[in-house]
């Protein structure tokens, strides 16, 4: 970890584009015969279709993809293009085609309600669209309300009235084109933010950013070479996809592997990392405590090495249980839509289970007071990045169109992220929960992941959900929404609840026990798989 922070010295020059000074780049190593013959892009559908790009032929496509923005749809530098497409070859086209032309890309997930859909495109201002048949009608029935709205294009083999074909365009463009010269500073994309806490913000991203901020985890917490095959499962409407499925392994040379899958199915994931020789993977904590749940001894996944996790907390149990299983960690990682790593567990470094690991050397992070004062190990505080004298340039640039929400996340020096931490003695960060998601009962501050984590070692707990719940005496206590597992599911409730409230007991501080408790089918989660404790919590408080 040492090692890694004084060799880290990234420099950023005064213009930058990812397509030009990385993707064509890997095009001339790879013409040169200096790189191992892994494509570039390596997408399976689960049903005998397979596309691999090398990265000269994902240059002349991703060409081809420009010209049609440029030329069939007039799109100049500056403006802004929604993408709302699952995983199949054209977003990835997409992606390095805005690069190329200078358009501001905005994905968006196929989960996005017709509603969803006209916040973005109101709040964007974008004036194109491009998506499939089965989120075409959702745009058609708000499209009359979104004036900067001028073209929709349809990646289908059918047509549809007021949509042009982006098959039919693609096949006759030109595959020469001239990438604009962008500043390293100039907005490259916007991400919506997944909206834990309230409506989510346009978090806009500069070419640097993530173009060249994203080196620290492709190199150093996914640990990639070009001779690597990288599988990550995001959902394309999110920023973890653009981290992990495009800059982090792209900047490395890797391969991105990718399976269609239109619904999350840990069968289909195990039979890929068996059949197919993928070395990293990456996924979710719900995906892992879903993984776990299953005997993984009937699978052999021979060339997997290294796994790793971000998007919420990963309870020590659950990594306990993978490494059983499998013989591997999890690396987690932790940043924001806003940010790039800001803290992981990087290759090399001793794991502490249920820590995020130790700062991305890309950044000053500290545990900072409400006044902005950094706080001694072991203080719980605010996680915060340091931004004064310096800001990083591989933070957000802004809140694009919301200069109140910008300016609200900075405290004193600091950039603060909303989540609350506390740093131990060796440096490493742990997480406690959302700002708002901390429950104060009795004078006694409890995070939620902590009795989460506790509950969900318990053989009956498939996943939980803690918040507090308002109380006469103790101001709020404790009340824990739990997920049973299919043979615990006809216990009876009483007994259940009284087994569990024990088990915490024994497992974290007595006073952390969930003193309220309910049984429920499902949590109710953001479209990018995140716990909502928010609604959960105005559902307590509204009784």
């Amino acid at each position: 970890y040492e090692a890694i922070k004084q060799q880290y010295r990234p420099e950023v020059p005064e213009y930058f584009n990812f397509a030009r000074d990385v993707l064509d780049r890997w095009t001339n190593v790879e013409k040169e015969g200096k790189k191992s013959k892994n494509p570039a892009l390596w997408w399976v559908d689960g049903a005998g279709e397979e596309v691999r790009w090398s990265f000269e032929e994902l240059g002349v496509l991703s060409r081809k993809v420009a010209n049609v923005l440029s030329d069939a749809c007039g799109l100049q530098q500056g403006d802004r293009v929604i993408l709302i497409l699952p995983r199949i070859p054209e977003w990835w086209l997409v992606n390095v085609a805005c690069m190329r032309t200078g358009t501001v890309l905005i994905p968006g997930t196929q989960q996005l309600t017709a509603k969803d859909i006209l916040h973005r495109l109101q709040k964007s201002k974008a004036k194109c669209i491009i998506t499939d048949d089965s989120v075409a009608p959702a745009v058609d029935s708000v499209g009359a309300e979104c004036q900067s709205l001028k073209f929709k294009l349809l990646v289908s083999e059918g047509h549809r009235e007021g949509w042009l074909n982006f098959k039919d365009l693609l096949k006759n463009a030109p595959s020469d084109h001239h990438c604009v010269t962008t500043k390293c500073q100039d907005p490259m994309a916007i991400y919506f933010t997944s909206g834990t806490t309230g409506s989510p913000k346009m978090a806009e991203h500069s070419h640097s950013s993530y173009g060249i901020g994203l080196t620290v985890s492709g190199r150093y917490w996914l640990d990639l070479t070009s001779s690597d095959i990288f599988w990550n499962t995001s959902d394309t409407g999110w920023a973890k996809s653009a981290w992990s499925s495009i800059f982090s392994p792209w900047i490395q040379g890797a391969c991105v592997f990718v399976h269609k899958m239109p619904h999350f199915n840990p069968s289909i994931v195990f039979e890929s990392l068996s059949r197919f020789p993928i070395t990293v993977f990456c996924s979710p904590p719900t995906a892992y405590r879903m993984f776990v749940q299953h005997k993984l001894s009937s699978y052999t996944f021979k060339s997997l090495r290294h796994c790793v996790s971000a998007g919420e907390p990963i309870n020590p149990d659950v990594m306990q249980e993978w490494k059983v299983q499998t013989g591997l960690d999890i690396h987690e990682g932790y940043g924001q839509t806003e940010t790039v790593l800001i803290c992981g567990n990087f290759k090399g470094m001793k794991i502490k289970p249920g820590s995020m690991g130790k700062p991305s050397p890309g950044y000053d992070v500290k545990i900072i007071d409400e006044n902005g004062n950094i706080l001694p190990p072991g203080k719980e505080g605010d996680i915060a990045i340091r931004v004064k004298p310096t800001r990083s340039l591989f933070l957000f640039t802004h809140y694009a169109d919301d200069p109140q929400k910008t300016a609200a996340t900075i405290r004193g020096d600091f950039y603060v992220t909303g989540d609350r931490g506390i740093m131990d003695e060796d440096g490493y960060f742990w997480f406690v929960g959302r700002a708002d998601d901390v429950i104060n009962s009795a004078g006694y501050r409890i995070g939620p992941f902590e009795v989460e984590s506790a509950l969900v070692e318990h053989p009956a707990v498939v996943e939980s959900a803690v918040v507090s719940s308002p109380d006469p005496i103790r101001g709020e206590v404790v009340k824990a929404f739990v997920v049973l597992t299919s043979d615990y599911a006809s216990h009876d409730p009483e007994k259940m609840m009284k087994e569990l409230q024990d088990h915490v007991k024994k497992v974290t501080a007595p006073y952390k026990y969930p003193r309220k408790m309910e049984f429920v089918q499902q949590l109710p989660k953001t479209v990018s798989g995140k716990i909502r404790r928010n609604e959960l919590r105005q559902k307590e408080w509204r009784k």
